[in-house]
């Protein structure tokens, strides 16, 4: 299935090769970049942040069992990343996912 994804969509190629060149080549301890790359699944529009859940690797299949993320919750994770010192030592040089959860988890 995905050999078929990366057949018919490039950009999905494109996207690992990426993903495969900063994990491989940059590293997680380069001494000049530091990076962050998030992943989230079934994007979906939202008006407000909801709770969500950050991953080290994907916890569903992709393709036969999609979890399901806001935009703006991936745009908040991405802001705290950015703003909180903290959140971006824990994920610095990783690929986490995110996924929304439910209103008793937390992010």
């Amino acid at each position: 299935m995905i050999g078929l994804l990366r057949l018919l969509l490039p950009p999905h190629e494109d996207n690992e090769k990426a993903a495969d060149y900063l994990r491989t080549r940059i590293g997680r301890h380069h001494g000049m970049i530091e990076w962050v790359a998030v992943r989230p699944d079934n994007l979906t529009y939202e008006e407000t942040v909801t709770p969500y859940n950050v991953y080290p690797s994907p916890v569903r299949s992709a393709l036969f069992d999609p979890g399901r993320t806001s935009r703006i919750n991936v745009s908040h994770f991405m802001a705290e990343l950015i703003t909180d010192g903290r959140i971006w030592a824990e994920w610095k040089g990783q690929m986490p996912d995110i996924y929304n959860s439910d209103i008793s988890s937390q992010h």
